[in-house]
């Protein structure tokens, strides 16, 4: 959700780095954005509180921008933030960085995460008589900090904004990152993480002279800067300034973090010749569906350590799964139960993470726990990990698509989907490559229980290695996609409908158009229509219906004649051989031939075409929707 930057150079200005860094971070969600540096001696004079200065805008980095060019900023060290309301409104007052100052000392913060425990903190603070200038949960660290830093002048002590950070980061309950700046130590950035992501990074190797240093919440905002990073672990507290670091672990213990390189390509935030991300990444799903099956493609046979090395024995002794996961992640699980308890014979239940934790559950031995995230860093996600594990349940595998994500680092087994960065904001690739990997899964799990010939073992296989091919030929149906966005774009409700392993395709293409184009649509079991929603249906609500030509297409039908016989107009997205024909009352676009138990990979890329392009027409912001954030790390 919220970004953080950070930079501290001996050599160079790091405004452009900061700005830069927040203009890759956008793609998470944010409604307002700030900075604050210490000025190089040679930078125009602007609002300075104690040598430190801040600049905040509400909206987008380019009007944070226009502010710091207007103030011709300049500065060796500083902190910047992009903020996505929780705690109090959409406002300057409540932008971060947040900002302490009284007895010749001033701290900024900048947060992401939530303070559970802020309003507690809050009262204490105020007895000691400091004054709220906002109505965030954040404003209660700076606090901390700043009375922190008070306390060791008043006991003769130097006043060490990385000692202070150590005392305080405990004292908070929730989530979070945080970078902090002080106008004593007018070089250094002090941060600390828990339960929400930081990255070290050097333009160096590690010990390198003089060196940068930086943090962020993603890799993305460093890589104009450098590529050797180090990810924080749970608790740390890192200081950073020009040609050094330091760096503790929750106990205070002196420790070192490896030092890895990125293999992020600027390239992949660049456009192109698309319009939009969004659009951009709907078209390399074959690519990315490609990259993420290629440890398949020199193999004849499907293996246990693709899954990781421990995959084998856990495999083993798993007897039922239980998948965990939240929105689109969501759907994923839901369309690889239909797979992984038809082709392996494994009981499988599919939670909403945020839910599961909160709920009285029966935690039963031989679950395997699988969680499925595009960022790794979902909170409800990592939470409800963590809450399985606490019932006593240590088999976990985890489908993401970042390396060292902090749900990569907490589970057993993992799986990389290699999707490459997603940031449209309204999931497309992740999601298909998500299914190819737990279609392999499922592959896997069946051989494991004897549940998978040889024979048809290279069947699936070979129809996996052919999917990028199909799904390049799907996304041939964009005009016809354009030419339903018209009819969707006029109506403010719409239907949705599928039946078996297409349902939860529903659900998401229903996801989809609600995210970006904020048309309410809601998806249903087919069968479901005549036990409520068939009211609702009338000449003014599009039911656009999945119906590829499987076992259930008869039933699905029947339901659609359901929907004509009320007067409803119909929109099919069928494969080739489908029997139904296009009439005044129902569009029908016909795909490829049918795909069997992968058919809901390609189904879904019309949707995904249709949401995007009805987002066009009725001119919302399509990559960053309104309220919403690509990363979710708070609760």
């Amino acid at each position: 959700m919220c970004g953080i930057v950070a930079a501290t150079s001996a050599t160079r200005d790091v405004i452009g780095h900061l700005l830069e860094g927040l203009e890759r971070l956008e793609y998470r969600g944010y409604d307002s954005a700030g900075l604050a540096y210490s000025a190089m001696p040679d930078g125009a004079a602007s609002a300075s509180v104690l040598g430190l200065q801040r600049l905040r805008a509400v909206g987008r980095v380019s009007q944070l921008k226009r502010q710091a060019q207007a103030q011709q900023a300049k500065a060796a060290c500083g902190i910047a933030h992009t903020r996505w309301a929780t705690h109090g409104g959409v406002t300057e007052d409540n932008a971060h960085p947040h900002l302490s100052q009284s007895e010749g000392v001033a701290v900024c913060v900048v947060h992401n995460g939530i303070v559970e425990n802020h309003q507690a903190l809050r009262e204490n603070l105020l007895a000691a008589g400091y004054v709220f200038a906002s109505q965030t949960d954040t404003e209660v660290i700076a606090h901390l900090l700043h009375h922190a830093l008070i306390a060791a002048l008043a006991r003769g002590e130097t006043a060490s904004l990385f000692h202070a950070m150590q005392a305080v980061a405990p004292t908070l309950r929730g989530a979070y990152a945080l970078a902090a700046l002080s106008s004593l130590e007018p070089d250094t950035v002090v941060g600390t993480r828990w339960g929400a992501p930081l990255v070290l990074g050097y333009d160096g190797i590690e010990g390198a002279q003089a060196g940068e240093r930086f943090l962020a919440s993603d890799v993305s905002a460093l890589i104009q800067s450098t590529r050797n990073l180090s990810y924080l672990e749970e608790g740390d507290v890192v200081m950073i300034r020009p040609g050094l670091h330091r760096l503790v672990d929750r106990q205070g213990q002196a420790v070192s973090r490896a030092v890895l390189r990125s293999e992020i390509e600027a390239s992949h935030f660049e456009l192109g010749g698309y319009r939009h991300y969004m659009q951009k990444e709907i078209f390399e799903q074959p690519a990315a569906l490609a990259n993420t099956l290629e440890m398949i493609d020199a193999r004849q046979a499907l293996v246990p350590e693709l899954f990781g090395h421990e995959a084998q024995a856990v495999f083993a002794r798993s007897k039922q799964l239980l998948i965990l996961a939240c929105g689109t992640s969501y759907h994923a699980g839901c369309v690889a139960r239909y797979w992984l308890e038809s082709l392996a014979h494994i009981p499988t239940q599919v939670e909403i993470a945020s839910e599961y934790r909160y709920r009285q559950s029966v935690a039963l031995q031989g679950t395997l726990v699988l969680c499925i995230s595009q960022s790794g860093e979902t909170a409800d996600t990592l939470a409800a990990l963590e809450h399985a594990q606490s019932l006593g349940l240590g088999d976990s595998l985890s489908i993401c698509n970042v390396p060292e994500s902090s749900l990569i680092r907490a589970s057993r087994l993992r799986f990389l989907t290699r999707a490459g960065p997603e940031i449209g904001v309204a999931s497309t690739k992740a999601f298909t490559t998500q299914l190819a990997a737990l279609f392999l899964l499922t592959l896997v799990l069946a051989k494991a229980r004897g549940r998978l010939s040889s024979s048809d073992e290279q069947t699936w296989v070979s129809q996996l290695r052919h999917l990028p091919a199909a799904m390049q030929e799907v996304l041939a149906c964009e005009p016809e996609m354009m030419r339903w966005a018209q009819h969707f774009a006029a109506r403010d409700h719409a239907l949705f409908l599928g039946r078996g392993v297409h349902y939860p395709i529903a659900m998401e293409g229903a996801l989809k158009l609600k995210e970006i184009s904020y048309i309410h649509a809601e998806a249903y079991a087919a069968g479901e229509l005549k036990h409520g929603p068939l009211a609702l249906v009338d000449a003014s609500m599009p039911v656009l219906a999945v119906a590829p030509h499987d076992a259930l297409l008869s039933k699905l039908q029947s339901n659609l004649e359901e929907v004509r016989a009320r007067g409803g107009r119909l929109y099919v997205i069928a494969d080739k051989d489908h029997t139904m024909s296009s009439s005044a009352d129902v569009d029908i676009v016909k795909l490829t031939d049918h795909a069997g138990l992968l058919s809901p990979i390609l189904h879904v890329l019309p949707l995904q075409l249709l949401a995007y392009h009805t987002a066009l027409v009725r001119g919302t912001d399509v990559d960053k929707p309104r309220n919403l954030a690509k990363s979710v790390t708070v609760e």
